[in-house]
């Protein structure tokens, strides 16, 4: 029998692939995402990571197992880097990271993942977690595939890149470490793919960031 994360992954193949085929996602490859779309998500994803810092702080905090404390730590310092690479989009791009107002769908996932955070299980926090981790080492392994245009590489490269890969396995790692085949846990893991479907549709939407 499958571990636990290829499970939900596999079933759960049609929101990823959804993702993939979305607009937003393919403009990344071929370049003809506007780059006013591209800056409405830049900073709705700054904004959505410092609430994924804390959830992993959060995380980490109701751990048991010393190594399992110390993966979310090392997650915690994987968001800052990513952080890092958005402060250096805004610089070029010319955002405040520090106006920007969520979006209903920022939002939405932001409070089911800190509602999570606070008030679940270590299993099932970990089952809403991994979709993030998973779904961008994804789109980024296959959007590097082929030839792809200039416009984006640094987020392609950024999210196709062996090191991002390695926490998406290790947090996938630790998903079947702790969680048990539950319906919370499947109920978890789609939430959080649904949510990100709808984040990267919100940038082509909302016109007010």
């Amino acid at each position: 029998m499958s571990k636990l994360h290829a499970q939900l992954w596999e079933e759960n193949k049609g929101l990823v692939q959804a993702c993939l085929n979305h607009p937003f996602v393919q403009g990344l490859k071929d370049g003809s995402l506007d780059p006013e779309a591209f800056k409405r998500y830049v900073g709705q994803d700054a904004f959505f990571l410092k609430a994924f810092f804390r959830a992993y702080a959060l995380a980490a905090a109701k751990c048991t197992d010393e190594s399992h404390a110390t993966l979310f730590v090392t997650l915690m310092q994987g968001v800052l880097d990513e952080l890092a690479l958005h402060k250096a989009y805004s610089k070029k791009l010319e955002i405040d990271l520090d106006s920007v107002k969520p979006f209903s769908a920022c939002r939405s996932y932001i409070d089911f993942l800190m509602h999570t955070s606070y008030q679940c299980p270590l299993g099932e926090i970990t089952a809403a977690m991994v979709p993030c981790m998973r779904l961008y080492a994804f789109l980024g392994q296959e959007l590097s595939k082929g030839s792809y245009a200039e416009t984006y590489k640094e987020w392609i490269g950024n999210y196709s890149s062996e090191e991002f890969e390695k926490l998406a396995v290790e947090l996938e790692d630790l998903l079947d470490s702790v969680a048990t085949d539950t319906a919370a846990a499947h109920d978890a893991y789609r939430y959080a793919l649904q949510c990100e479907l709808d984040f990267f549709q919100a940038p082509l939407e909302v016109r007010d960031a």
